[in-house]
């Protein structure tokens, strides 16, 4: 039995259970050709068939052996230095105005077919939810504008149940023009638009698309739902769905923690999927248990057991269809007019609003310094160094713009520093080795035995040829 004792190496993790009962599983149930490439993935992430390297210690000679990760997008282990980049970037973007956290949701009777139809069903969820900020943002009587929305699938609820919606972070204003100049329109600081017109109009939308991808033959119905294939009985689905705010959940407010925070919380599951190591407690010959929050008692945190195979069921109902993109950015912040429209409105804003919004987007450091630093400094070893299996999930990442170690290096070396100023040139990615000394300010290369020598790869293990070939997924 694995149970969970902190971060520890022997501690549970979804390769633990993809390894004990996923073929298993497998026999008896079956999975498409995606749910098996990711299982695969994760189950060999860190280990022997992955290849490696063994390092050396260049002080005291001590040997570590690293695992090469496996790179797949779903994987709870891989890519943290792609979502802290991600976020930086995004932070980076964010504009000095209040911002809105708004909640897109499908109802549960769709649930059927979107998972025989997931890349349909979701395109169609970001097309409606951008289409009803859309709509309402050139409403004359609103704010008769270009808006601009971020927007995050998200598939699951805090049992790993099928519950399809979308979080979006849209910025409180619009870009207007107004007697032949573009000016920026802010909304009210605590509104948006009405929640029951969103509701309706998001509904009325979704509907619409869903009816179009019928007649053209784009959805498949199969096994439950094969029924559904005659338009009479498909019909009747879309009377049930009428439009309703109790049936169209759309939910509005302003983002926890202003929008860093908001865009914190998206961030947590850029490169995860329904479910994080840190929430397993333990796996057995027969059952899983995890840690779940109520959300209707207070978010109370509470452990749920089920069987292996149906919490590999439930947790393959989320793996996404290959190069499905589940981050999209719409209107002013679509990806190719974002840099000019963001310096755009930023330059059309006063300097004392820019600097009251600053202030109310800034992130609260709820935890201290040096917890940021623990949370942050655990994640990124679980990828950098893969012979330690730490995912410990952190909520708030304190970055700094130059470590106090790069300025006094700065600082002793003006020659160096004014001939980069004469010739910048392309500047090169950011290392890993780099981005955790930034964030962190902890140097993952320094020997754990010695404290003094750095560590140096000094052999490459390749991978093991008897496991199962890996077609990854890293988009």
């Amino acid at each position: 039995m694995c149970t969970e004792t902190g971060r520890q190496r022997d501690a549970v993790e979804l390769a633990t259970i993809f390894s004990q009962h996923g073929a298993a599983y497998l026999a008896q149930h079956g999975a498409s050709s995606i749910q098996r490439k990711a299982m695969t993935a994760m189950s060999n992430c860190r280990t022997a068939a992955m290849g490696g390297h063994v390092l050396c210690c260049n002080h005291c000679g001590a040997l570590e052996i690293a695992y090469n990760s496996c790179r797949y997008r779903h994987c709870p282990k891989c890519q943290a230095l792609k979502k802290v980049r991600w976020l930086e970037e995004r932070k980076a973007e964010l504009l000095p105005v209040p911002y809105f956290h708004v909640v897109f949701t499908l109802p549960h009777a769709l649930n059927p077919i979107a998972s025989y139809n997931q890349a349909v069903i979701y395109n169609l969820l970001f097309k409606a939810a951008w289409a009803t900020i859309h709509t309402l943002g050139h409403d004359k009587r609103r704010l008769n504008g270009q808006m601009g929305m971020t927007a995050f699938l998200h598939t699951w609820n805090q049992k790993m149940n099928q519950h399809n919606h979308l979080h979006c972070m849209v910025p409180a204003g619009a870009l207007c023009e107004v007697d032949g100049k573009v000016e920026w329109v802010p909304s009210k600081q605590d509104y948006l638009f009405p929640v029951t017109v969103m509701s309706k109009l998001f509904g009325k939308l979704f509907l619409t698309e869903l009816t179009k991808a019928f007649k053209n033959n784009e959805l498949s119905f199969k096994g439950s739902i094969a029924h559904l294939a005659k338009a009479s009985q498909f019909m009747k689905l879309l009377v049930q769905l009428k439009p309703r705010p109790k049936t169209w959940l759309v939910y509005a407010k302003e983002p926890f923690n202003g929008a860093g925070g908001g865009m914190e919380y998206l961030a947590r599951y850029f490169t995860k999927t329904a479910i994080g190591n840190e929430r397993l407690v333990s796996c057995n010959e027969e059952d899983v248990t995890f840690k779940w929050r109520d959300s209707r008692h207070n978010n109370q945190t509470k452990v749920m057991r089920l069987s292996a195979h149906e919490f590999i069921r439930r947790y393959l109902t989320h793996i996404l269809p290959h190069g499905f993109m589940r981050v999209r950015y719409c209107g002013f912040l679509a990806n190719s007019v974002k840099a000019k429209n963001i310096a755009l409105i930023r330059s059309l804003i006063p300097s004392d609003k820019q600097h009251e919004n600053n202030v109310a987007n800034h992130i609260l450091d709820v935890a201290p310094q040096d917890e940021h630093k623990i949370a942050a400094s655990q994640t990124l070893c679980a990828m950098s160094c893969s012979h330690t299996k730490i995912t410990t999930e952190h909520q708030f990442i304190h970055c700094t713009s130059t470590t106090e170690a790069q300025q006094s290096s700065l600082s002793a070396s003006p020659n160096i520093k004014a001939s980069k100023q004469a010739d910048p040139g392309p500047e090169s990615p950011e290392s890993i080795v780099e981005l955790m000394k930034r964030v962190t300010g902890i140097d993952v290369t320094l020997c754990n035995q010695c404290k003094k020598g750095h560590l140096e790869k000094i052999q490459v293990i390749l991978p093991n040829r008897l496991s199962t070939p890996i077609h990854w997924d890293t988009s």
